[in-house]
């Protein structure tokens, strides 16, 4: 039937009838808007406490967190207002409702039309539809129970839940869809009921299961009752599945008992709240309620730290960590790192101090035991001799060590930029390259060269480097780690090692040459004397026999000056010439002085001062200047000149060497006597010149300065202490001899006495019986020792002249001194005097030498120093 047919049958009534109609209509709407505010009070009550019970759950969150989170009140208003749009728009269509209502009551005599009853009847769909839409939004489950547990009304999110329709749910039991979690569900409703029937309202956490998923649910639900005439008739629950939030206060607290950082909740009094069994083993208690006990401030090894943090929480909302210091149960001190964080009330107050606590005492002792040992590899590497780099695979240096600035003159900051190579001689480098390589690919192990390398003043420097791979923790080969010594002076003492060897072997080879230059040179000017001295020779004869001895003792110096250079003796100051022992220079470099058409100006000034000084060593000095000199002068020109010159500067002595050669740089006078230090070409010199120079003017009390000359050429000038009241001695080491006077008559101590000469020289045998026996003198020669045994046992000499180096007949060598030991225990009771000849550089002695002392002869000699030898032994021998 109809709408239109109800209200027809209605109207056809008599007018009693009718009124009774109307009643009904208004007792249905009156029913129908006491439900609507029902239901008006029920969702304000649900919205007010859902929003307290998330503005409760949810304050002490949003006050943690960093972010700022202000712009949710506007929000929140926001959505309060289009709550309100919206319900003054359901609240016009009530009062659209009530209007047609009243207006149907006022027409009492005249039945609603049909345009009034579709009007009416649309405006109540509307309404119905718009709460049915509003519980429906709700993403909380909302129920509508008989006291009976059958469902009447449900939303859209129960239905999701259970996963049926809204056909399927109305009318059935509850327990069809849910049941209670922990099986008791019918004798917790059968305790809990009477006391909601005398409430009204409940509310708490339930656990259901769901029967259809078999799975377990939690709800924070709220129950209201449903009365009709002030009796309960059914009940509305409201429930929000806090499933997720209890899965994450499970896990929160399985986290909170497993961590193995300490976990407190403290007040700002200083109370401990709570702890996890970390932090309980960490402080060494037995029990949480132990340590619960306890007080805050008891627990920090200094109080000061606690107040110190608080006031640190409360500037900085977000976390930071701190390290501070605890003390356990024993008393032992422990060092922690406390990350600690405030949570507030509405008013901002600080309500409790929640952190964790890591123990890092252990780690603070590694850090520090590492610091010590990094320390000591620091420092080992600093005082490290070696250079030491780093390279990595792509050649970069990842570490350099400060002895690279040392070595090649590079500060660490420069070598940020520079790769494996980059200033490495070209011949060495695809060597460099190639032993790279190798180790890091692994083919070697360890491997070492000899590298040139750049240094930042230009010059190169040898390097001796050890490769060997540096390995991640995974045994692969990341880099290569190189160690290099600087090898460069250890080169040029090699150098200078070889150039002595080479010099001390020629120095032997013209040691032996000189010696056997010396026998004929004494024959040679023995015989010219002899010829020069004999009687009926022309005047050009003599002048000729006179030019021959002259060149003959000129050869005799030569011989003697490279017998001194090769050979030098043990040094032995005294009173020197200076002009003497500069021509003595002269004579050994003329030969090189005049093939390179250098010349020399020197002017002998005769009376100057002596020095107390080594001959040998002087001309050392005086040899390596001129030489210098020479050498300077041949890189500009092709002829020069050298000029030396003696000067008295008070006390000293100075010897000028000026050239106008190539000059000294003024950077480099002051490192001219550096060792190893040399200005000239690679292959042109060691460096050592000049500092051995220098060392040996300083052991004679003097010293050398150099100078570069404005118009070109160098100066070099040698200080030396002048000497007191000594005569000089001019003699370079050879024993003085009287000058020779034969005297005449019987006053001449050589008549009448014999001499035995042993020389295995058949020259110089001849020479001296010749020479010797024109002084009336008895002269025995022989060639071996048996044959001047012979002699001696016919006659006893009275002087014998032995040759210090005699050849035997086997064709060995026989030292003359056991000859001679031989000869005077021959000769018995009567003991000759003794003389010995050589070519080999005689030491002079400082004091002259007793009576029956051996005395020596240098080859070359001439016949006039044998005969004054002899007078001289002959006369002591008689005064005594």
């Amino acid at each position: 039937m109809s709408k239109n047919d109800e209200f027809s049958r209605g109207s056809a009534k008599d007018s009693p009838a009718g009124g009774a109609d109307r009643p009904t209509i208004s007792s249905r709407l009156d029913l129908f808007e006491k439900r609507q505010r029902g239901l008006w009070r029920m969702t304000f009550l649900l919205l007010l406490a859902v929003s307290v019970g998330f503005a409760v759950v949810s304050w002490g969150t949003i006050r943690t967190l960093t972010q700022r989170l202000e712009p949710l009140l506007p929000g929140l208003v926001v959505i309060v207002l289009l709550f309100i749009a919206y319900a003054w728009k359901r609240t016009q269509e009530i009062s659209e409702l009530r209007g047609l209502v009243r207006g149907l009551e006022q027409h009492d005599a005249a039945p609603p039309s049909d345009r009034q009853l579709d009007q009416l009847f649309s405006v109540i769909s509307r309404s119905q539809q718009g709460y049915r839409d509003l519980i429906d939004s709700f993403d909380d489950i909302l129920v509508a129970l008989t006291l009976e547990g059958e469902i009447r009304a449900v939303n859209r999110s129960f239905a999701d839940l259970v996963g049926a329709n809204y056909q399927q749910i109305i009318g059935r039991p509850l327990s069809d869809f849910l049941e209670e979690g922990g099986g008791e569900g019918e004798e917790l409703i059968r305790r809990a009921l009477p006391r909601f029937l005398e409430r009204r309202h409940w509310s708490g956490i339930i656990q259901v299961r769901l029967k259809k998923q078999n799975s377990v649910c939690y709800y924070d639900c709220v129950a209201h009752a449903m009365t009709r005439d002030n009796q309960v008739h059914g009940l509305t629950v409201l429930g929000r599945d806090i499933t997720a939030l209890r899965k994450n206060e499970a896990r929160f607290t399985e986290l909170f008992e497993t961590l193995q950082e300490g976990i407190y909740i403290t007040t700002p009094e200083g109370n401990i709240l709570d702890a996890n069994p970390a932090l309980i083993r960490m402080l060494g208690y037995d029990s949480k309620e132990e340590l619960l006990s306890r007080r805050v401030p008891e627990l920090y090894a200094d109080p000061n730290e606690r107040t110190a943090l608080m006031e640190e929480v409360e500037r900085q909302p977000s976390p930071q960590a701190r390290e501070i210091s605890l003390l356990r149960k024993d008393g032992t001190l422990i060092v922690c790192l406390n990350t600690a964080t405030s949570v507030r009330d509405t008013t901002g107050r600080a309500i409790r101090y929640q952190g964790s606590v890591m123990d890092v005492t252990a780690r603070r002792q590694m850090e520090r035991q590492l610091h010590k040992e990094q320390e000591f590899a620091r420092r080992l590497v600093d005082n490290f001799p070696d250079l030491i780099l780093v390279v990595d695979a792509h050649s970069r240096y990842t570490f350099v060590s400060p002895r690279c600035q040392e070595v090649l003159g590079y500060e660490l900051a420069e070598t940020a930029n520079m790769e494996l190579g980059g200033r490495t001689h070209a011949e060495d480098l695809p060597l460099l390259v190639a032993l790279f390589g190798d180790i890091l690919a692994g083919r070697q192990s360890f491997a070492s060269q000899e590298i040139r390398v750049r240094h930042k003043l230009g010059d190169w420097r040898r390097i001796r480097f050890n490769f060997s791979p540096l390995a991640d923790e995974t045994g692969k080969i990341e880099g290569v780690v190189l160690s290099g010594r600087d090898v460069t002076e250890l080169k040029r003492l090699e150098e200078q090692l070889i150039q002595a060897e080479k010099l001390a072997a020629m120095g032997q080879m013209l040691a032996g040459v000189a010696h056997e230059l010396n026998n004929p040179l004494t024959a040679i000017l023995g015989v010219t004397e002899l010829l020069r001295d004999g009687q009926g020779l022309e005047e050009s004869t003599k002048r000729q026999l006179e030019l021959t001895h002259r060149q003959a003792r000129r050869a005799a110096r030569i011989v003697q000056n490279l017998l001194e250079f090769s050979r030098p003796a043990s040094p032995q100051k005294r009173p020197v010439d200076l002009n003497s022992i500069i021509e003595r220079t002269l004579q050994l470099h003329e030969h090189s002085l005049r093939r390179n058409n250098v010349e020399v100006d020197f002017r002998p000034q005769p009376g100057f001062p002596g020095a107390i000084a080594d001959a040998n060593q002087l001309i050392q000095v005086f040899l390596n200047l001129v030489t210098n000199a020479e050498q300077a002068i041949r890189e500009v020109r092709e002829s020069g000149r050298i000029q030396i010159r003696l000067a008295r500067v008070g006390a000293l002595i100075s010897i000028t060497f000026q050239d106008d050669g190539v000059g000294i740089r003024p950077e480099s006078v002051a490192r001219l006597f550096d060792p190893f230090y040399t200005t000239k070409r690679p292959g042109g010199g060691t460096g050592l010149g000049l500092s051995i120079c220098l060392s040996i003017v300083r052991e004679h009390g003097g010293t050398i300065e150099a100078e570069a000359l404005p118009a070109g050429g160098s100066a070099f000038t040698v200080y030396l202490p002048a000497a007191v009241d000594q005569t000089p001695d001019a003699s370079f080491g050879v024993t003085p001899l009287p000058a020779s006077a034969v005297l005449p008559g019987s006053m001449d101590p050589l008549s009448g006495r014999s001499v035995l000469v042993l020389d295995d020289e058949e020259s110089l045998r001849s020479l001296l019986f010749e020479g010797l026996s024109t002084s009336d003198l008895h002269v025995d020669c022989a060639a071996t020792l048996d044959e001047a045994l012979s002699f001696i046992a016919v006659r006893s000499p009275d002087a014998i002249l032995c040759d210090l180096n005699l050849s035997e007949n086997g064709g060995g060598h026989l030292s003359g001194k056991l000859a001679a030991e031989r000869l005077l225990a021959a000769a018995g009771n009567r003991k000759p005097a003794l003389i010995y000849m050589t070519g080999e550089l005689i030491e002079t002695p400082e004091t002259p030498g007793s009576p029956g002392e051996p005395r020596h002869l240098q080859k070359p000699f001439r016949i006039s120093d044998v005969i004054a030898l002899l007078q001289e032994l002959f006369r002591s021998s008689a005064s005594r």
